[in-house]
């Protein structure tokens, strides 16, 4: 039986470079032999509805044709639904800015993405629930606070039309203003942790920003967050270890500590600006936790 697919297109993903190639890449898996039914979204949070929608009438394979944040509001609107117990998959046609979550499986452009889709892959991963004040987001990706946050706030109101580069124009930018906040957090239960941070990134996959390499030893289907803590470092010591995130060795660096959690539970009640999947919004955080295995992914 022919997988019937839930394609959600947000053509504003990628500063407009999916509204230009979305039709093209579409046309190519139908002559392929997909069978699409194709849906646009028309502002923020669309998706999610469109999604939650299609889900509830008995949907069960979802296509976002956009970016890490296209695919963000989607899995959020399936987790959102009043149909628990059905279990969906979710594949990427990235066509959007950063792309970051399928680059842990070899797959950089949207050819790739097309094979593995065509290839009916199937895998199994694990969802982050993030408790909030104002209610409960959930993430594939990486949740960053602090320099990561900021960083991903300029690239989104200033360098959007330069791709993955554009956040690298961001960390430029935002060096010049470096800060050093507490973010008081528990890990697992542990102790209370409130020392200065330039940033603290929560990973379930190891990409950000396209092709930073922000924790080079998680794994999306284990179970566990990889958090990865950066205390201060000076505005020129920040420029000179900054390009070894694209191979994962900042990891070495001195300043930066590497953990695994389950959980991660937030102390203070503060509103921050926290960047998710490629999006940045301003949450008072209470708890990140790994629900393993709750999502099927295409990869």
């Amino acid at each position: 039986m022919t997988t019937r697919w839930i394609a959600i297109v947000n053509p504003a993903a990628g500063h407009g470079k999916c509204r230009r190639q979305a039709e093209a890449e579409l046309a190519a898996l139908r002559t392929a032999g997909a069978d699409l039914d194709v849906r646009n979204t028309e502002a923020p949070g669309h998706a999610s509805r469109l999604a939650r929608e299609a889900f509830e009438a008995g949907a069960r394979d979802f296509l976002a044709v956009g970016g890490d944040g296209t695919c963000f509001e989607i899995v959020n609107g399936l987790a959102g639904s009043a149909n628990p117990g059905a279990r969906p998959r979710v594949a990427t046609l990235p066509l959007g800015t950063g792309n970051s979550f399928l680059r842990d499986y070899g797959i950089v452009d949207a050819a790739g993405a097309a094979r593995a889709l065509l290839a009916d892959a199937r895998r199994t991963v694990d969802l982050v629930r993030c408790e909030h004040a104002a209610g409960t987001l959930h993430y594939l990706n990486i949740a960053g606070l602090g320099f990561a946050a900021r960083a991903g706030a300029m690239t989104n109101r200033r360098f959007k039309s330069f791709g993955a580069r554009g956040y690298v124009l961001a960390v430029i930018g935002c060096v010049a203003r470096m800060r050093y906040p507490s973010f008081p957090v528990r890990l697992d239960g542990g102790k209370p942790d409130q020392r200065p941070c330039s940033m603290l990134s929560f990973c379930n996959s190891r990409y950000t920003g396209g092709t930073m390499m922000m924790a080079p030893a998680a794994d999306a289907a284990d179970g566990y967050l990889d958090v990865i803590r950066i205390g201060p470092m000076g505005r020129i010591r920040l420029l000179r270890s900054f390009p070894r995130i694209f191979k994962g060795t900042h990891v070495e660096l001195p300043e930066v500590e590497c953990s695994k959690a389950r959980r991660v539970d937030f102390e203070g009640g503060a509103t921050v600006d926290v960047m998710i999947d490629g999006e940045v919004l301003a949450l008072a955080l209470r708890s990140l936790e790994v629900a393993p295995g709750a999502i099927d992914v295409v990869a």
